[in-house]
């Protein structure tokens, strides 16, 4: 078979955290000498526009998953989205198979979007979700299988975490019954580690759906007001140019947007500790920087909930609810807080990278 030249990259748009993944994966798409597409909208579209301005990035949909303002209402308020879904679905299988033709794509790597598989070509699936969680078994059983039935579709499913009991997404990438074309190729991460000075002792890294990002951030500023150090906040969004204009008590709080990947990587080893969600992507951005961080899961986002109570009884992060926040506490509370750091290997996605472009 001929080495593979043109790839498409698709990733979701629940967050920015599926577009930011991958950017390591475009990064040594390119090094192997592959022309690389991107499709997307919006601030996936602006986010990978920015890191790879001469790339051509291609219009598609996203699905436009909008949360609840409550969490009980959560799963009533995506349960209504689904007849959208599965329309985007729909359309945009329609939709590779035109571009398919019309560039010459000689293989698609999608990030979670369902309807990206092809006959002819081969397809990848990345996802480190083989086992939604949601607290019902029976439910869970049933989502499993409607997954998997799309994962069966795609030649490769690359799970972004490692093989074994040492790994970070625990039951949601190593449930028990697995298909026969499940991948593991280590964690991915866009950011480097560097040696530098501790500048902030707060980082604030915001990011996931609305109106839960919005929610967090008003939550958030008023407790910042007092706090006797320097903070950075990143606000997760890259569309926007408009500045935050702060009263001059919040002198000691800079205020970012956004901020691209040879922005964010010393601002994150500039920092003491950091304050984020427990998206899959973060995580594995602080693993391979080795930072101390809080995290606060998305409210109803059982994804979320189960990584930050996982990653906290392995002592890697500590976890607590949005829900009354209180960062004066939730500070103490990480001072008597025995915070483990492990080597993991975040490079083994480019041996699977070169592999899958070669054969």
């Amino acid at each position: 078979m001929p080495k593979l030249k043109n790839v498409l990259i698709v990733p979701l748009d629940w967050g920015l955290g599926h577009a930011t993944r991958s950017i390591p994966l475009i990064t040594n798409l390119l090094e192997n000498n592959c022309a690389v597409y991107i499709a997307g909208e919006m601030a996936i579209a602006v986010l990978l526009r920015k890191e790879f301005p001469k790339l051509k990035i291609l219009p598609l949909n996203g699905y436009r998953i909008r949360y609840s303002r409550q969490k009980r209402w959560l799963t009533v308020k995506i349960l209504s989205q689904v007849p959208k879904i599965l329309f985007s679905i729909y359309r945009e299988h329609r939709w590779l198979k035109k571009i398919v033709k019309e560039y010459s794509i000689d293989a698609v790597i999608s990030d979670n979007r369902f309807g990206l598989y092809h006959s002819e070509i081969p397809c990848v699936y990345l996802t480190h979700q083989l086992l939604i969680k949601t607290g019902n078994r029976l439910i869970e059983n049933i989502l499993q299988s409607c997954h998997y039935w799309f994962i069966k579709k795609y030649t490769h499913c690359w799970v972004p975490d490692f093989k074994g009991a040492d790994n970070l997404a625990g039951q949601l990438s190593h449930p028990k019954k697995r298909l026969p074309n499940v991948q593991y190729i280590g964690g991915l991460s866009r950011l480097q580690k560097i040696q530098t000075i501790i500048i902030y002792d707060l980082m604030i890294l915001l990011s996931g759906p609305e109106p839960q990002r919005t929610i967090f951030e008003n939550q958030l500023m008023p407790q910042l007001q007092n706090f006797a150090g320097e903070i950075l906040f990143v606000r997760g969004l890259p569309q926007s140019t408009n500045p935050v204009v702060l009263p001059k008590s919040s002198q000691h709080i800079t205020v970012k947007n956004h901020l691209n990947a040879s922005e964010l990587s010393p601002a994150i080893m500039q920092s003491a500790m950091i304050i984020c969600r427990s998206g899959y992507t973060t995580i594995m951005d602080l693993i391979k920087l080795q930072k101390k961080a809080i995290l606060v899961p998305t409210p109803g986002q059982t994804e979320q909930e189960y990584l930050g109570k996982n990653l906290m009884e392995q002592q890697l992060f500590f976890c607590v609810q949005q829900k009354n926040f209180l960062l004066n506490d939730v500070l103490e509370a990480t001072q008597t807080f025995n915070f483990l750091k492990k080597d993991y290997n975040m490079e083994l996605y480019k041996k699977v990278i070169s592999e899958f472009v070669g054969n």
